[in-house]
């Protein structure tokens, strides 16, 4: 690829206007400009994130857009002022950056850099441009500051974590997002510890991550709720101890089935040390938040809802003890802590193959959204070969 030449063109499926399927097309994309990295996308992974912009309900979506932010590829070509990474590379991209000298990253007590999120957020790279254009010269917008779902992409050097060379792309773009954010849910947010009651709303790609990082914590008690039946087996491989289907509660609340399981001898209050929400469905976040323990519980929003929705809950849950947090990527600092990530697929300490239902070429990532609705795929992934 001559370093010279200011564009080329791709191949990318492109959401031209919300609540309609995906097009194929070629597109033009320009070469990196300063601080910028030219990626070749080998695979990406279709996330439930992708569909709330998609599908129209996220309020900030702008369109035409390339969506996707779980990919994995390799380095191309760098422009000016990059210093972390060269050709040849294998990277992740990463929605949420790490810039390492923003007041947040310099607090110590987030992952939620600041450094270019203002531009990202319109669909703009840093200095506030596009890359992207159709061939009669339409802008594209990118997604995340990832835009996964295009052959070649162009991301800020601080939205990319370099990883090993012998990860497979089709296994390890799932670390871009869904693995991440649950197992980090459990290691940074919650800070699990051993021997603790735990519940995960929502059996998808999120909850099941979920259900690994506190398998891997040493967690004694984990329940899953989630309303199909067919997400058990799966649930019980990754280390599930109790299923409820909250349709075959005979009346009671899934909140109320927690606390009954979860009394003992000796405590007759009941409820999980940490309850886990991955669905996006504010009703179910305030019923994960019933389920902590009074007096210490701890409830983790992960899943986002529909533009607009607030949550509502009794004050009481609160001023009796329990926590309500948020976490973003898993609290995961990107740069630095992805790497480990994969390096624990690797070396088998992390499941991710199982979760992998389905790997398509980019001419079929529709049918990916459609086993999404139909509730048959927990992770599709094109590839690109």
């Amino acid at each position: 690829m001559n370093s010279e030449v200011e564009t080329i063109r791709t191949i990318a499926a492109v959401a031209v206007e919300a609540g309609k399927p995906l097009d194929i097309m070629e597109v033009n994309l320009e070469l990196p400009k300063a601080g910028e990295v030219l990626i070749e996308i080998k695979a990406t992974g279709i996330c439930h994130t992708d569909e709330f912009t998609r599908s129209g309900a996220n309020d900030a979506g702008v369109f035409p857009v390339i969506l996707g932010h779980e990919g994995a590829g390799i380095v191309l070509q760098v422009g000016e002022g990059v210093t972390t990474l060269k050709p040849g590379d294998h990277v992740i991209p990463l929605y949420a950056p790490e810039c390492r000298e923003c007041y947040a990253c310099t607090s110590g007590k987030t992952n939620m850099c600041t450094a270019i999120r203002r531009n990202q957020g319109k669909g703009l790279l840093p200095d506030g441009t596009t890359r992207f254009s159709m061939l009669d010269g339409t802008p594209i917008y990118h997604y995340m500051g990832c835009s996964t779902f295009a052959r070649h992409t162009v991301v800020a050097e601080i939205s990319l974590a370099k990883v090993r060379k012998d990860a497979p792309f089709d296994k390890i773009c799932y670390v871009g997002c869904g693995v991440t954010t649950g197992i980090g849910a459990v290691i940074n947010t919650a800070a699990v510890e051993v021997g603790s009651t735990t519940a995960v709303f929502g059996l998808g790609g999120i909850g099941l991550n979920v259900i690994q990082g506190l398998r891997m914590a040493g967690a004694d008690i984990i329940i899953g709720v989630d309303l199909n039946n067919d997400k058990k087996d799966i649930a019980d491989q990754f280390g599930m101890t109790h299923f409820i289907n909250p349709t075959e509660l005979d009346g009671q609340s899934v909140s109320e089935a927690i606390i009954e399981l979860t009394k003992t001898e000796i405590d007759d209050w009941g409820g999980v040390d940490y309850s886990f929400e991955s669905t996006g469905n504010v009703a179910v976040m305030n019923e994960a938040l019933k389920a902590a323990h009074r007096g210490w519980g701890v409830s983790i929003v992960i899943g986002v809802p529909p533009s607009g929705q607030k949550l509502a809950a009794e004050p009481i849950q609160l001023l009796t003890g329990r926590v309500w947090k948020g976490t973003s990527f898993g609290g995961v600092k990107g740069r630095t802590d992805l790497p480990k990530i994969v390096d624990w697929y690797m070396d088998g300490k992390i499941e991710i193959d199982s979760m992998i239902t389905h790997i398509m070429p980019l001419e079929d990532i529709n049918k990916a959204f459609d086993l999404m609705h139909a509730g048959e795929s927990i992770r599709s992934v094109v590839t690109f070969e």
